[in-house]
């Protein structure tokens, strides 16, 4: 008999878009440090993989105001996560960075410099960026068509990647006799020369504790898969169904061989939420109010003017949708961040379908139910067994998950589901090695490790 497929799970520190539920009175800071170690204590208890920091590079604004309904601030992802490395001893970290913002040697260094703090914990998400209104940020602008980003993303990885493995794994001799502390030639020069960055030097670190940091990429469109099989070492998967998770799972690790990798070589993790009660009525009445506090009133009329392109602030959220239809020339008034990118007019027309095919939905009801995140919700053994069935199945590989509240969001998972995994084989019970890498039973890289491309 097979052994059964453990489940990795990750946590994600939301705080950059309306997952959180800021105004419950169990909600705490997005800036005090106790927040976060709090949150990353309690996903190392539950021995998960690694804890996941998004980013937001500019405050959105909504009609050319701050979007007060969203949690808009949070401390940089590099320094909250190199804290979390002094008060934890296992649980991996996670940041996103941008690639069409900053450059290879100075990614390089702050991401090593991680691996090296922790002790071989670090990862990068690596995350693109055609926002012009988020690049006004910056001094190089925001604005690439989407190829060119991949493009970007592809040259930065390379050149990040080539920094961290051109030190030699036994450059350092540190012989006190001879005064020899780097071997010769262990350290060569780097002298990258591509469309995006020309440069000439070396690196200032040598190899980190595992290797170098793990690799995360979430792009869903074909050139975002194409990369992430390409380079990914995991994937934060939007694919949260059964079956759109399957066809995923399938696609994504399709187009591994070509690129000389293995099923085994990249980890698919969808995000998802969870809602838990002592009865599965208790669960689903738990879920509905998390769904409503998530969605006030203002965060619906939101967002259904970012598919409409007008101002919809007379309109009752507990009434039906509008009856005129979306401009689809007028300027989104949402920016910094797009939920909507198909056309405006084709959403519309699905979103009265889905009302009237529920029986009349109201606009709030409407946006709770196209913007739910998948979500599982039950007894504790109940949601146990879900996610055991998406694992085994191959839906998934395991779980980002994504509370409603920190710090204590996570509490009652790892105290309640936690164990019932662990019952059915499918969780460790301990912690098997220091690294994030020993963690989702990935190789050390090498030089020349996952850079190859396909053939023509």
């Amino acid at each position: 008999m097979n052994a059964k497929k453990q489940i990795h799970l990750a946590a994600h520190f939301p705080g950059v878009n309306n997952t959180t539920v800021w105004s419950d009175p169990e909600s705490g800071s997005q800036t005090d440090f106790a927040s976060f170690v709090h949150f990353a204590r309690t996903a190392e208890r539950g021995l998960f993989d690694f804890l996941f920091l998004a980013e937001g590079l500019r405050l959105r604004e909504h009609r050319g105001r701050i979007h007060d309904l969203d949690v808009v601030g949070r401390p940089d992802t590099l320094t909250v996560l190199n804290a979390i490395a002094a008060v934890t001893t296992h649980l991996g970290l996670g940041g996103t960075l941008n690639t069409t913002f900053n450059e290879p040697y100075e990614l390089a260094k702050q991401l090593a410099s991680l691996d090296h703090l922790s002790g071989g914990r670090a990862a990068w998400n690596l995350v693109t960026s055609s926002d012009a209104f988020t690049g006004e940020n910056f001094r190089r602008g925001g604005f690439l068509a989407p190829e060119q980003r991949y493009e970007r993303a592809q040259e930065i990885l390379d050149a990040v990647r080539e920094l961290w493995l051109s030190w030699a794994e036994d450059a350092m001799v540190a012989d006190r006799e001879r005064g020899a502390f780097v071997r010769d030639g262990a350290a060569p020069v780097v002298e990258h020369r591509g469309e995006q960055f020309s440069f000439s030097g070396r690196f200032s670190l040598p190899p980190t504790p595992q290797g170098h940091p793990v690799l995360i990429q979430s792009g869903d469109s074909d050139a975002g898969r194409e990369f992430g099989a390409r380079t990914a070492d995991a994937i934060f998967s939007r694919h949260g169904t059964l079956e759109s998770g399957q066809a995923f799972y399938r696609d994504l690790k399709g187009r591994l061989p070509r690129y000389g990798r293995s099923e085994r070589d990249v980890t698919i993790l969808p995000a998802t939420t969870f809602a838990l009660g002592d009865t599965p009525e208790d669960a689903a009445e738990a879920a509905a109010e998390i769904r409503r506090a998530q969605v006030s009133p203002q965060t619906a009329i939101a967002f259904l003017e970012q598919v409409w392109g007008r101002d919809l602030s007379a309109y009752d959220p507990d009434g039906p949708l509008p009856d005129v239809d979306p401009d689809p020339e007028g300027v989104s008034i949402t920016r910094g961040r797009v939920r909507h990118e198909k056309d405006s007019l084709a959403v519309a027309r699905q979103w009265r379908e889905l009302s009237e095919a529920k029986g009349g939905l109201s606009i709030r009801e409407l946006i709770i139910e196209t913007t739910a995140r998948q979500s599982f919700v039950g007894t504790p053994r109940q949601v146990a067994e879900q996610m055991d069935v998406y694992v085994q199945e191959n839906a998934s590989d395991g779980f980002i998950l994504i509370p409603h509240l920190v710090p204590g969001g996570l509490d009652e998972f790892v105290e309640k589901v936690v164990p019932e995994l662990q019952d059915r084989g499918s969780y460790r019970t301990e912690y098997t090695g220091p690294t994030l890498r020993d963690h989702l039973g990935l190789a050390r890289p090498t030089a020349g490790r996952s850079t190859a491309r396909a053939a023509g």
